[in-house]
């Protein structure tokens, strides 16, 4: 499966910007000239996916607890925007069927990162991704899914098999070709900051393109193109593209 990868690709849409995992940060990544932006999915106790990074809700909501422990209609209620600045009060934890919609309307692709809570790694990517296929306009590109759980995409696997995913490793194991191999993992996706110019010819020489988190700085971004790797995922899509491109910030 060829896949168009844009060398930017907007971190929990633009996470510098807006706040992470909302519509609002998916609109400013797109704004800012984000072809993809990178979100986060998870299910809540009754089964809905939504968009959250972490286990609990405290750090981005105003709201407390885990979110495994909570219904749809509870994290509704939540402010997700607040803690970021007062422009963003009152955004909610969207739902995923709310950020494929947005992403169709903003007419950009999206990298739907599998992020299941303790012990639901196979749920979560069954349903979130069973919802996914129903949902995603078959005219447009298909989303890459990743996740750092083996799990989480053995069952994408089966589940969506049509589309690319995505081998997230943060210490790759010593046989992380030949799970990537028994994943058919599309891309391999690395912490930026552990990376040199031979992992990064290792990985790909393994056949697949590589993608680095996260990148704000356009130094790093150009070292890492340099080294080979085929895109980056920032907090500032703007930013880094002025700075790659020696244009100086609005």
């Amino acid at each position: 499966m060829t896949l168009s990868i844009p060398r930017l690709i907007g971190h929990r849409g633009a996470a510098r910007h807006a706040p992470e995992n909302t519509l609002s940060g998916m609109r400013t990544g797109a704004l800012q000239g984000a072809l993809w932006v990178e979100v986060d999915v998870k299910i809540t106790r009754d089964g809905v996916p939504i968009l959250m990074h972490d286990d609990d809700v405290d750090r981005t909501s105003d709201g407390h607890g885990l979110v495994a422990d909570m219904d749809f209609a509870d994290i509704r209620r939540l402010d997700a925007g607040s803690w970021f600045g007062p422009d963003f009060k009152g955004e909610r934890v969207p739902t995923l069927a709310e950020a494929i919609q947005a992403a169709t309307l903003l007419d950009i692709n999206l990298n739907l990162e599998i992020k299941p809570c303790p012990g639901r790694d196979e749920q979560t990517a069954g349903i979130a991704l069973s919802m996914a296929l129903n949902l995603w306009p078959a005219n447009r590109p298909p989303p890459l899914i990743s996740s750092f759980s083996v799990q989480a995409l053995a069952m994408a696997k089966v589940v969506a098999p049509q589309w690319p995913r995505g081998y997230l490793m943060d210490e790759e194991p010593a046989d992380w070709e030949n799970i990537a191999d028994r994943l058919g993992a599309a891309t391999i996706n690395v912490d930026a900051k552990k990376q040199s110019a031979e992992s990064v010819a290792a990985f790909r020489a393994s056949g697949r393109p590589v993608l680095a988190w996260t990148v704000n700085d356009p130094e790093q971004a150009r070292r890492l193109f340099q080294w080979g790797v085929a895109g980056v995922f920032t907090d500032t899509p703007k930013g880094l593209y002025q700075g790659l491109t020696n244009r100086s910030a609005d």
